[in-house]
């Protein structure tokens, strides 16, 4: 054993036990032979750095990478791909023929589709052979927080780019900074309809949204009367298309930001002064909406709310309130700081307690991404769709959920009897074959022979000992390796 902060679970390089397998299981996208041989090779505490503190923007592996840099448009700039689909949009609408106006439209429509479907290859490549796992875990809990759904207006053509560019980035950095970054996004300026905000015309659409959801929750104490405020500091924090400036009184110009689709017109704003949250707030233009911020990021409601969130995610349905409250006092403490805060969680004993077999139940991604990273270890699959049509059969498609609180985190969401039958039926997809994740997504593709090889030496020298005798009789009683895939993959403890 390794002396340091994970005491009884921390382990040398030469064994793995029960729980450092749970633990790696639990933090990442799914265990497989690579990352558990990893994990052996330098050990828990050095992985847990390695993994609180990565780099953003890790090497993915060639195959990997070589799939998303042949994505149309993935080096184009978000602006200009906005632009083009709002130009393609409007000529369509403007034709006269009734036959050609649909074929455009229908072109259109798909050009969008088309273009969710590799903003979700791109999750979910990054999702499956990132080494960085603990930072795809925050990306996509991130995204759920701030969450935008894909089908409001023209956001299938956005959501790539705002998981890209305002959420995995920022995902074990500072709280304040990712929050910066989701206002900034016009992704989530649309879906909340904050484009729609002007002085004379408020929508307060986003600014309860930041207070109930984002930041310090719906039970902190807030009163309409901050929510009205925090409209008013958002005024004219939009979305602008347009390649030229709009015309503004010689005044205001200095006053106008444009940063890609991101655009704060003064001509549009209330520069009365506010009271937010007893703060009084001078009215002054986009510099209210950094000092609102602060205030939203420092509260300690704020503090206590996000971490309850990550410890549900991470730990239980209802985690123990003293490490709720730990949590809290690391975000407080060190100015929002979420590797500072997940390091407090994992180093918790009610987090040791906690990986136990059979104690976190997974959410569909959890489920489905951890059979195939089981499945398939470091070996890309050249087609995401199948992934990508077992979630939405789940439930938990991705970008997919239409209202802004996310999808649940709890287990009573997903553990139905309906949910059930059709995991056992992508089980069984997944433990008899390839799937279709080895066959290009093109005309007359060959699909490359490929068997998900599970009863490996990690299982025989680990995953076994995490094994109930009635799984394990189970698996005695399978009679082909399709079949030992099906049962294992079925099993309430790989649930979990």
């Amino acid at each position: 054993m390794v002396s340091g902060g994970f005491g009884i679970i921390a382990s040398n390089a030469a064994e793995l036990t029960p729980r450092d397998l749970i633990l790696l299981d639990r933090l990442t996208w799914g265990i497989n032979a690579s990352s558990a041989a990893h994990l052996q090779a330098v050990g828990t505490e050095r992985w847990l750095r390695e993994q609180l503190h990565s780099a953003a923007g890790s090497v993915l592996p060639g195959a990997a990478t070589m799939q998303i840099e042949a994505m149309p448009d993935v080096h184009k700039f978000p602006f200009d791909i906005a632009v083009a689909f709002d130009q393609q949009g409007k000529a369509s609408n403007q034709i006269i023929d009734p036959d050609q106006k649909k074929v455009a439209q229908q072109a259109f429509q798909q050009a969008m589709n088309d273009r969710t479907k590799q903003a979700a290859a791109r999750s979910i490549l990054h999702a499956l052979y990132a080494p960085d796992q603990l930072r795809e875990r925050m990306t996509w809990f991130w995204f759920n927080h701030f969450n935008v759904h894909q089908y409001k207006a023209n956001l299938r053509i956005l959501v790539g780019d705002y998981e890209d560019r305002a959420i995995r980035p920022f995902a074990l950095g500072k709280f304040h900074d990712l929050l910066a970054a989701t206002l900034h996004h016009p992704a989530m300026l649309r879906y909340l309809d904050n484009a729609d905000n002007a002085t004379g015309h408020l929508n307060e659409n986003y600014a309860r949204e930041i207070m109930e959801l984002h930041t310090v929750g719906v039970s902190s104490g807030y009163a309409q009367t901050d929510v009205e405020a925090l409209a008013r500091i958002l005024t004219g924090v939009g979305v602008d298309l347009k390649p030229e400036d709009p015309k503004l009184k010689p005044e205001l110009q200095s006053q106008l930001v444009r940063e890609g689709a991101f655009e704060f017109n003064p001509a549009r704003h209330d520069y009365g002064d506010k009271t937010f949250l007893g703060h009084q707030i001078r009215g002054r233009g986009l510099a209210e909406v950094d000092e609102a911020l602060d205030i939203l990021c420092r509260h300690p409601a704020t503090a206590t709310h996000l971490s309850r969130q990550i410890a549900t995610y991470f730990v239980a349905d209802n985690p123990p309130e003293m490490l709720v409250q730990r949590m809290a006092q690391t975000f407080e403490a060190s100015d929002g700081d979420i590797a500072a805060v997940l390091s407090t969680m994992v180093h918790a004993p009610e987090f040791m307690a906690s990986l136990q077999p059979g104690t976190k139940f997974k959410d569909p991604v959890q489920y489905v991404l951890s059979a195939v990273r089981l499945a398939y270890d470091n070996k890309v699959v050249v087609n995401t769709l199948p992934i990508q049509n077992w979630l939405n059969r789940l439930a938990e498609g991705l970008f997919n959920h239409d209202t802004p609180d996310g999808y649940s985190m709890t287990s009573a969401s997903w553990n139905g009897p309906g949910q059930m039958m059709i995991r056992f039926e992508i089980a069984r997809q997944i433990g008899s074959g390839s799937s279709g994740l080895f066959k290009p997504d093109m005309p007359n593709a060959v699909d490359q022979p490929a068997f998900p090889l599970i009863q490996n030496s990690l299982y025989f020298n680990g995953l076994r000992q995490t094994l109930g005798p009635t799984t394990l009789a189970a698996l005695d009683q399978a009679i082909s390796p399709q079949d030992w895939n099906t049962l294992f993959l079925s099993s309430p403890e790989f649930m979990r």
